[in-house]
């Protein structure tokens, strides 16, 4: 009889324990849910980070404006990234692209429904508005939530065709047509409005970043009315490309797209069942037959971009400053020393005579000028250099570093990365998107950019610093890590250059870039 009774008693003591620990799981979920205007979410938590991917939104029809998610009842869990947007990448799959299911953010705080208000930054995506996505590895929120105490939160939204192609000629019901990729993101600063409080993030501190085509989208941003007011700060990351489209060239391309589906102006809604792949072939072939082929990194854009169309986009940005509505913004601004030029980064062995030989295709009698301008900026160059240096991003950003200190009082801050990546025998130079996983601090999630050396995690912290601090406070400045970094001028042309020893430089490289591509 004792033996069965300490059986029971055992029994008892292990189902309590059970109940305990089932108690204590639930009450771990519970703890990880944040409520939305749609719907609660769950996500995760990771060494005091929060994380929640792929929340929806926004709901779309094709070609139409953003709306209001559908709202949900049970708690959603948000653990993995949502759907990237319908894209020619081939790095992302068919299966991987959602039309429908593209509206999600994904969101990184240190903490929820505390009470706090941090500031938060919008992570816009690079890919010129034709591809991209929110979840590569390097530009994941974690790192700088936990070093800075900040939201951050990225986004997806319509790219390419399915995202600015313009119908407006055919009437009211397309008269936004033209920008709804662009209308996705300022309903993502929208949801910052109405949700970030939950997830420990002040609204009324929004900082928007973006690298490429995401640079330029926030550089768009800053001339949209309907985004004024939903942000305060803006880093604008080799995004100085300019696009070309106006009403009149995005409404004669949509009709060409119409065109060469057979499509009848009358008939524009059998649009909506085009397949995707055949929308992409008809809007490659109608670009073609008014412009000629898109030429990645041409300094201009014609093609599904965002539309001036004076209403949802008063102006083109960076052209060469932004629209008034924006005129105190705070803005930091760069590029890096080779961008989409490490031409010669694999011959370490070229001589200077061979570099010249070279050159003189390009510059002809007055290869020897440009040879001494460049020794001017960049003393201790080799001659490698001499046929890498980024000849694109970084004199448009000198020219609306220029009219952005005339067009607002606002702080600006110019940066400029020469750092060289030693990945791949140091064959790449400072290269387009280096920035990205410095100024995110995640070196060791994209080891074959930055290559996961004491230098390259030196640098990360020194940027990741300076970016958490503008994010914070609308100034760069790291007290003891980097040297005083003033507001830009015209005059000043202070620069922030960042390398192994970080310095600053005043209108080092001008003379030499108005060689290589007039700005004045």
């Amino acid at each position: 009889m004792r033996l069965l009774s300490n059986y029971f008693l055992c029994f008892v003591a292990v189902l309590g324990l059970s109940l305990t620990s089932c108690n204590n799981k639930e009450n771990k979920k519970q703890d990880l849910v944040v409520k939305t205007n749609s719907g609660k979410v769950s996500g995760i938590l990771n060494d005091n980070v929060f994380a929640y991917k792929g929340i929806p939104y926004a709901k779309a029809g094709r070609f139409m404006p953003p709306q209001n998610p559908d709202a949900w009842d049970e708690v959603r869990e948000c653990k993995d990234f949502g759907p990237v947007a319908r894209q020619t990448a081939p790095w992302y799959p068919d299966s991987a692209q959602n039309e429908r299911e593209l509206f999600t953010v994904n969101v990184w705080t240190r903490g929820i429904n505390d009470g706090k208000k941090r500031p938060v930054m919008l992570w816009l995506h690079g890919g010129g508005f034709f591809i991209g996505a929110s979840n590569d590895p390097m530009t994941y929120g974690e790192a700088l939530a936990r070093k800075g105490d900040v939201v951050v939160v990225s986004v997806n939204h319509r790219l390419n065709i399915l995202g600015f192609l313009d119908l407006s000629a055919l009437g009211d019901e397309y008269a936004k047509s033209a920008n709804v990729g662009m209308l996705d993101i300022v309903k993502s600063l929208e949801w910052i409005q109405n949700n970030i409080e939950n997830f420990g993030g002040n609204p009324s501190d929004v900082t928007i970043v973006g690298e490429s085509g995401g640079g330029g989208k926030v550089g768009t941003l800053m001339c949209m009315p309907s985004a004024k007011g939903l942000f305060h700060k803006a880093i604008i990351q080799s995004g100085t490309l300019i696009n070309t489209m106006t009403k009149e060239k995005s409404q004669k391309l949509g009709l060409a797209v119409l065109d060469t589906l057979g499509i009848s102006p009358e008939n524009v809604k059998k649009i909506d069942t085009i397949p995707y792949q055949d929308l992409v072939k008809a809007g490659n072939d109608a670009v073609a037959s008014i412009s000629g082929p898109r030429v990645p990194g041409s300094p201009s854009m014609f093609g599904f971009a965002p539309s001036a169309d004076g209403e949802v986009l008063l102006q083109q940005p960076f052209s060469p400053g932004f629209a008034d509505i924006s005129k105190n913004i705070p803005v930091m601004i760069g590029s890096t020393l080779n961008e989409l030029k490490p031409t010669a980064y694999g011959e370490k062995d070229l001589t200077l005579e061979e570099a010249k030989e070279r050159l003189t295709k390009q510059y002809g009698d007055k290869t020897d000028e440009y040879i001494e301008l460049f020794s001017k900026a960049y003393p201790n160059y080799t001659p490698q250099d001499l046929l890498s240096v980024d000849d694109v991003f970084r004199p448009y950003t000198i020219r609306t570093a220029d009219a952005r200190a005339i067009e607002s009082n606002a702080p600006l801050y110019v940066y400029f990365l020469a750092w060289k990546s030693a990945v791949e025998d140091s064959s790449k130079g400072s290269f387009h998107g280096l920035d990205i996983p410095l100024a995110f601090n995640t070196v060791d999630l994209r080891p074959d950019w930055t290559g996961d050396t004491e230098e390259a995690w030196a640098l990360a912290d020194k940027m990741s610093s300076a970016w958490l601090n503008f994010i914070k406070s609308g100034n760069p400045n790291v007290e003891g890590v980097l040297p005083n970094w003033e507001t830009y001028t015209p005059e000043n042309g202070v620069t922030m250059y960042f390398d192994n020893e970080s310095r600053i430089v005043n209108n080092h490289d001008r003379e030499l870039m108005n060689f290589m591509t007039p700005i004045n």
